[in-house]
């Protein structure tokens, strides 16, 4: 059985966090630059697809696995709002709505990673 470990998929997921908020700055810093293209990474989703961590569980009855789902998952590809005739698609109001997704989910991460550090520290005390 391969352990899965939280701190170090917390960890994975910080280092993405960041590094798209730097490709939000980025974009930002180049709102009047003429011919430039707005980017973004590719979803985390995607990156921990290729870890290619696998559940386990002692009973047939405690997990379903994906294949067992009801209704498929369709992602699709953020476009962005407009493009100016100078050729720049960045726009600024959308690189906000990233940048808040980025700072809600690193909010929910430190969370959960705080959290399994009490769990840790509760069971080590006894």
């Amino acid at each position: 059985m391969d352990s899965i470990y939280l701190m170090g998929i917390a960890s994975r997921r910080a280092d993405w966090l960041s590094n798209r908020q730097t490709v939000i700055a980025e974009n930002v810093a180049n709102a009047n630059t003429p011919g430039y293209t707005s980017k973004d990474i590719k979803p985390f989703s995607d990156v921990m697809n290729t870890t290619r961590l696998e559940m386990e569980a002692s009973s047939p009855m405690h997990l379903v696995s994906a294949g067992g789902r009801s209704v498929d998952v369709d992602e699709t590809k953020e476009n962005a709002w407009d493009v100016l005739h100078s050729g720049n698609s960045v726009s600024l109001e959308q690189e906000m709505l990233k940048a808040g997704e980025v700072q809600r989910d690193y909010s929910l991460n430190t969370s959960i990673v705080k959290a399994f550090n009490r769990m840790l520290l509760t069971t080590v005390k006894g």
